[in-house]
């Protein structure tokens, strides 16, 4: 039977969706499940969790194991066949507070902060490190296994991986399945709610390539008939009928960005607007502050899911708790790659992985979004081409930054931390050199222990 590993126990609502799905696949009902954790409170809220799960949807067919801290970590990993990555380094408390706080005495806002700008470059460089203990401890003890990556910053992370160890990686997202339900719906073209079925049942088609969260909707159809360029009108339309004119434009503007960004550049981008609108610098500027409410963009929105989700845990874990859970095959590709794998079925994804010529001008040591083909012999990349230039121009202003926080986090060497800032197209766009190296180096010291030392 396989085992998986499930690193980030604490994860506990995204673990029910991952393990739930593989308790809907026959060929690994019956998994050995290792949660591991270095929270204790959180390791055994979740192992209820998954239990109830195993109980209820299951029959309780896996076994379910707990392990707890660094000292038993390589007993959660030995002898797995999948590996699942969603460990959250530092936390909110105070990792994700200091890479929102000190930013702001600098005069530079964010919204997210876990992908890219100054927050993702910080949350990368302590996040690596942990990754690569992983491993170490993943070549010793499970050396076939397969790590699948939830965590962000997705492209820093899954390079690390992919350049740093012998371990196969891959980085998978949820913005891939839902990108063209998000065009359409928001264009008022699609509703789960009233159609019932998802688009592709409608005819709905589309060809998805790029990088993690900044990936490219390169065509879409319906029924083999191209609509992008009615749907780029009824875009400009839109941006043209609610930019300035949001009726609550704490929502981000509903999908503002991303459709003034196929406005601008041809193309539909995959993840949220609250998402891009800090990885380019057109968006979050002091010199233009009426721009914030036009669009829509909530500011420091990270930390307010985080205080909300801290707040609601304990009612949502007793309400968990006295539930017989049940479970649906969700759209995470989690499961799919698993019973691909085992099965040799074959199955296709929007997987991140290193760019072994797949999009022609993007470089090679890059991770890149593209469709992914998964049997028995793992998950491959296949050929998109080259992108629309464009395209390919903004995805590397964010792939600049990537690939220095990655020199910077294998090599220890901080004038790579500086690059990485100082090349940000966010960061870039609103401090000067000096400040963005005084910035950094604030960072560092806050941070402490949370990162290596730097030369």
């Amino acid at each position: 039977m396989p085992k998986i590993t499930f690193m980030g126990a604490g994860s506990t609502v995204f673990a029910i969706n991952v393990l739930g799905d593989c308790m809907c696949r026959e060929a690994l009902k019956d998994s050995e499940i290792a949660r591991y954790d270095i929270d204790a409170v959180r390791l055994k809220e979740s192992k209820a969790i998954i239990d109830n799960l195993n109980k209820n949807t299951n029959d309780n067919r896996a076994k379910v194991m707990a392990y707890l801290g660094v000292e038993n970590r390589k007993k959660a990993l030995k002898n797995a066949d999948f590996v699942v990555n969603a460990i959250q380094v530092g936390g909110y408390k105070p990792s994700t507070v200091i890479d929102f706080e000190i930013p702001k005495r600098y005069g530079l806002q964010q919204t997210i902060a876990d992908t890219l700008g100054i927050g993702g470059i910080f949350r990368a460089l302590r996040t690596i490190p942990v990754m690569l203990d992983f491993a170490h401890d993943m070549e010793q003890v499970c050396p076939n296994a397969w790590l699948l990556n939830y965590t962000n910053p997705m492209a820093m992370l899954t390079g690390a991986m992919l350049r740093g160890t012998s371990v196969k990686t891959v980085g998978l997202c949820h913005s891939v399945q839902v990108c063209i339900e998000s065009l359409l719906s928001t264009l008022g073209k699609y509703s789960r709610e009233k159609d019932k079925v998802l688009p592709e049942a409608l005819g709905y088609r589309g060809k998805i390539a790029g990088i993690n969260h900044m990936a490219w909707l390169l065509e879409l159809t319906k029924d083999g008939k191209d609509i992008y360029p009615q749907i780029r009108k009824e875009g400009l339309k839109y941006v043209k009928k609610n930019r300035g004119h949001l009726e609550h434009p704490e929502l981000c503007g509903a999908n503002l960005i991303r459709l003034e960004m196929m406005n601008n550049f041809g193309y539909y981008v995959t993840e949220s607007s609250e998402h891009n609108a800090e990885y380019a610098p057109f968006w979050i500027k002091a010199a233009y502050p009426e721009l914030i409410e036009e669009y829509g963009i909530p500011l420091d929105e990270y930390p307010r899911r985080c205080e909300n989700q801290i707040k609601n845990w304990k009612k949502q874990y007793k309400e968990l708790s006295k539930k017989k859970l049940t479970h649906t095959l969700s759209r995470e590709y989690g499961s799919g790659i698993m019973n691909a794998i085992v099965t040799n079925q074959p199955y296709q994804i929007g997987g991140n992985v290193l760019n072994h010529g797949f999009i022609e001008n993007l470089p090679s040591d890059a991770v890149v979004e593209v469709p992914c083909l998964v049997d028995s012999n793992g998950v491959q990349g296949t050929y998109v081409g080259r992108l629309p230039a464009q395209c390919a121009a903004m995805n590397m202003t964010n792939i600049n930054v990537q690939l220095l926080t990655i020199e910077a986090a294998l090599t220890l060497k901080k004038e790579h931390i500086y690059h990485a800032a100082m090349l940000d197209p966010h960061t870039s766009s609103e401090l000067n050199i000096d400040d963005i190296k005084a910035l950094c180096d604030d960072l560092i010291e806050a941070h402490g222990n949370m990162l290596p030392k730097y030369k």
